[in-house]
């Protein structure tokens, strides 16, 4: 690794937060943000075991859909301007995600564009009829049986550090936490030790402040007249001006949409966080408790403090088995007497489920602008004019579950008056448990790929 004078800024910007998140500001950060990076987070835990499906069906297949897209967009620009690019869109097939990006390089006239996938993630082999515990379910992994369909270590920042040590400017991983795709470039560019705990857990706050893109920029915070955000529609994505203590700087291209501020960074901060002193990473334990943030400027917000302790021993694994179907049916019902036609065509589709000897596993019927959401007591006297009746069901089979909408379709004429609008949905449903695994049971690799 190579150690840069302490004076040094590293310039670290969102390019996305899921992965279908939108393209453009991304490109915004890299034409306008004076970047080093470009780090792309698109990878939830679903995520990756509908992409592992994908490539059951085609070897060549099972990374991010959007991943082509993306890189033509930045590409050229990142080539010109020097920003290195960091992506979990690997998901279940870095090394054909690598490729991939090595060949749109040549065919965007960028020869020698030097790619690395890192693998070593994937550890179904490990996991198949294993005893170890499903921590929210209880059983054990050997229990799941042959609904097992994929099981990825969290890795952490160690092998995209290794990969830009040797040279990569795009840096393509499968599961990696979130937080570990920022702080890789911190280790690799300030040389900070992998047992610096307190640095370690620093650049983890700035990760974790960043890996939702837009959520620290003001998506996902608007509320109007309680928080507004300005150009909601031109939001732009956030980056960090990181030091090498640690402490940095959360901002956003001038003139972009959203805000930046305490409050966007403080509902960043306490996303998806449990123990604020114990937020486990595979890198680090960050102690989050002593963070602060001040506003120096706009759109500006200086974070300081934070801290870590040790490694966990363990990695988590998230592993994703079939459990059944969904089946969907909604039908839509307008006028004066709109509530009292939904609910009479959600008792007639629970008879029907009754007389025709449908037992779901699990079933949900509500009216869409009811009681989808607060229960029925609450519902205000003011009964709508419109409403969306609603009825969804867990099944075993996929026949079963198409049953559902077929149901639900059938009251245009076999149920009250004015029904309309019907859709019906069959969905296979890919659940996520979790366990963990010895680290030495995880052996991640680098690949390099390089355009011709």
């Amino acid at each position: 690794m190579t150690s840069f004078p302490q004076s040094r800024v590293v310039r670290i910007g969102a390019g996305a937060g899921f992965a279908g998140d939108r393209i453009e500001p991304a490109v915004e950060l890299v034409r306008e943000g004076r970047l080093d990076y470009l780090v792309f987070e698109c990878l939830a835990e679903r995520t990756i075991a509908l992409a592992q499906g994908v490539r059951l069906g085609d070897p060549g297949a099972g990374y991010d859909p959007l991943l082509e897209a993306r890189m033509r967009a930045v590409l050229p620009q990142c080539v010109e301007k020097g920003v290195r690019i960091v992506s979990n869109m690997g998901a279940a097939n870095p090394v054909a995600a690598a490729r991939r990006i090595a060949e749109l390089a040549a065919d965007l006239r960028l020869p020698g564009l030097k790619v690395a996938a890192v693998v070593g993630d994937d550890v179904l082999e490990v996991m198949a009829g294993s005893p170890r515990p499903l921590l929210e379910v209880g059983g054990d992994v050997a229990s799941l049986g042959e609904s097992l369909i994929s099981a990825n270590a969290y890795l952490g920042c160690e092998p995209i550090v290794e990969a830009l040590a040797g040279g990569a400017q795009v840096v393509v991983t499968g599961r990696v936490a979130d937080p570990s795709l920022f702080l890789a470039p911190l280790v690799h560019e300030f040389g900070w030790a992998l047992d610096d705990w307190e640095r370690l857990g620093r650049g983890t706050v700035v990760g974790h402040l960043l890996e939702c893109a837009g959520q620290v920029t003001g998506g996902y915070f608007a509320d109007p007249d309680v928080k507004t955000v300005p150009d909601l529609a031109r939001l732009g994505f956030p980056l960090a001006e990181v030091s090498a203590d640690g402490s940095a700087v959360i901002t956003k291209v001038e003139g972009s949409g959203g805000r930046v501020d305490v409050a966007t960074c403080t509902e960043q901060l306490l996303y998806e966080l449990h123990d604020p002193t114990r937020y486990l990473t595979p890198d680090v334990i960050a102690d989050f408790s002593t963070v602060q943030f001040e506003q120096v400027g706009l759109d500006r917000v200086a974070v300081r403090g934070g801290g870590g302790q040790a490694r966990p021993a363990q990695l988590k694994v998230s592993l994703g088995r079939k459990e059944g179907f969904i089946g969907e049916g909604a039908i839509s019902y307008a006028g004066s007497s709109a509530v009292a036609r939904g609910r009479l065509a959600l008792d007639i589709i629970a008879e029907r489920f009754r007389l025709t000897g449908l037992a779901p596993e699990e079933t949900r019927f509500e009216l869409i602008g009811v009681d989808a959401v607060a229960p029925e007591t609450l519902v205000s006297a003011f009964a709508p004019m419109e409403v969306r009746a609603r009825v969804v069901a867990r099944t075993r089979t996929r026949a079963e579950a198409e049953r559902v909408g077929r149901e639900v379709e059938a009251l245009y004429t076999n149920g009250p008056a004015g029904g309309g609008g019907a859709t019906r949905l069959v969905t296979p449903v890919i659940g996520v448990v979790s366990t963990l695994i010895e680290r030495a049971l995880v052996l991640p690799t680098v690949i390099f790929e390089a355009a011709s």
